[in-house]
């Protein structure tokens, strides 16, 4: 199982942490903090996993992570999950997001937490994988687009609703229709 999913900088600032076992805010910056030291003093020659930190869960569970550009995607996981596995998850969730956001980089991270979280829950959830297969993934966010440009028109509706009014002009309507003359008018209705 997938106890949390971190991407940070070559800085450690976190761009995305999620948790799937409860740590309160604290603990989850010294994890993060942590997890930093132990990935980025790495060689970019050495395998891509290594036992979790002490803060995580020690030699039970296992960092598995990816060092892209100026960024490193870290899965930790327990022991029943594959290494290899983990790495293509990582693959298939960093090459979603460059079909995504047309070659992500840091700034769409920050930028775009909403959509980076739902493409996260796309291939995972409650720590368990969900889907791997990145057409499928795609789709369902193309989806998600199309139901957000739909709902983006009707949100719009009410603003363009006070803007017809507005050009109505309706003083002027009020000024320019024709009663009949309410006195007249009125003796004429007599019994």
């Amino acid at each position: 199982m997938i106890k949390a999913i971190l991407v940070f900088n070559n800085y450690g600032k976190p761009r995305l942490s999620k948790f799937y076992q409860y740590f309160n805010e604290d603990m989850q910056q010294q994890i993060i903090k942590e997890t930093f030291q132990l990935v980025s003093k790495r060689d970019d020659n050495v395998c891509n996993f290594l036992e979790g930190g002490s803060l995580i869960g020690g030699s039970d569970y296992k960092l598995i992570y990816r060092h892209y550009a100026t960024l490193y995607f870290v899965f930790c996981v327990d022991s029943s999950e594959s290494e290899l596995g983990i790495l293509d998850l990582i693959q298939v969730f960093v090459e979603t997001l460059d079909k995504c956001f047309e070659n992500v980089c840091e700034l769409d991270l920050i930028f775009h937490v909403d959509k980076i979280h739902y493409i996260l829950n796309e291939l995972v959830m409650g720590g368990m994988v969900l889907e791997t297969n990145m057409t499928e993934i795609l789709s369902r966010i193309d989806e998600q687009n199309k139901l957000e440009k739909q709902e983006a028109g009707l949100a719009g509706a009410p603003s363009r609703a006070v803007s017809a009014m507005k050009n109505m002009n309706i003083p002027q309507q009020l000024k320019d229709m024709k009663l009949p003359d309410l006195p007249q008018a009125i003796k004429e209705l007599k019994f």
